[in-house]
């Protein structure tokens, strides 16, 4: 396959006109179209949930490339989380990059986010090098607004004091932000370790950044600040839920009736739609009791069952 790369005036034309292609609920993705039935939620596959098959670590090793057929033809899910981690130095490449959005048209697959990381810290106390961290992301901003996502999924890493904290990811996230929005784009941030899982301290970075292009995506699983120290997932998806663009379903294990043995999903997922959020919910496997195909399908089944009993309980 030939490469093409882009230059910088070619990505701006194309994110423009992908932009203008996107429906309106693609960017701020908290409902489900009216013309289609409205399920409580819709269910997606985040591609993390692959990462022993994708880094060749596990008997079935796969391809990028085959992630939406994966999702689509094994585990009948028709929307994909990607994770930059997997086509790292394909961010401009315009023929790889058209390559997944057409082998994913072709099935039917909706490219929902891009989850981005390695590329700097937006909180990064160093002004040269937070600077530096926005710049890196806007590469990943111009690609999923080629694929058709409506996000990307950063971290807001950081350093210093509590307030220093917020105030140096406020900063980062907002300049990230307002590139994105250029491209009808919005930026989330995850609960991914440090102050960042700490859902009071999150909540007030987003705050503070005040754009309706910025927002949350609450994970279940994610809680460690650091060792010894767990914020209570429940409060903190809660928190975070008012702010939420998407929402990462986290499993590990299960016990004998298919529950989560570590997150009670029925409370969880009462938060979640609590918030009037009815987009996707990705499926996020981790466990290691399981092979990474039946982690995922214990994990969709789990949701759908738990998306049946909610939709009795409101009818």
């Amino acid at each position: 396959m030939q490469s093409t790369v882009l230059n910088r005036r070619q990505w701006l034309q194309i994110g423009v006109a992908g932009a203008a292609g996107l429906v309106a609920g693609s960017v701020l993705p908290r409902t489900v179209s009216a013309a289609t039935p409205n399920p409580l939620f819709k269910i997606s596959l985040a591609e993390w949930s692959l990462h022993r098959a994708l880094f060749g670590k596990s008997d079935q090793k796969i391809d990028h490339l085959d992630f939406a057929k994966i999702a689509k033809q094994d585990f009948g899910i028709d929307a994909v989380e990607y994770v930059n981690q997997f086509f790292s130095d394909k961010a401009k490449d315009l023929t790889y990059l058209t390559e997944m959005k057409t082998r994913a048209a072709d099935l039917g697959v909706r490219s929902v986010l891009i989850m981005i990381d390695r590329e700097g810290n937006l909180g990064d106390p160093d002004d040269t090098r937070r600077t530096q961290a926005v710049e890196n992301h806007k590469k990943w901003v111009e690609a999923a607004a080629f694929l058709g996502c409506h996000s990307i999924r950063v971290n807001a890493a950081s350093a210093g004091t509590w307030e220093e904290q917020v105030s140096l990811a406020a900063d980062g996230l907002a300049r990230l932000t307002n590139f994105a929005e250029g491209h009808n784009l919005n930026v989330i941030v995850e609960n991914h370790g440090g102050l960042s899982s700490n859902g009071k301290w999150l909540t007030e970075v987003i705050r503070r950044v005040d754009h309706p292009h910025c927002g949350t995506l609450p994970d279940f699983g994610n809680f460690r600040i650091k060792d010894g120290e767990f914020y209570d997932r429940y409060v903190g998806v809660e928190e975070m839920m008012p702010y939420a663009k998407a929402v990462s379903a986290k499993t590990y294990d299960f016990d004998a009736q298919g529950n989560e043995v570590a997150i009670d999903y029925l409370k969880m997922m009462k938060i979640v739609l609590a918030n009037h959020y009815h987009g996707y919910v990705g499926i996020e496997y981790e466990g290691k009791g399981l092979s990474e195909f039946e982690g995922i399908r214990k994990s969709k089944a789990l949701l759908e069952r738990v998306r049946g009993e909610l939709a009795k309980n409101n009818a």
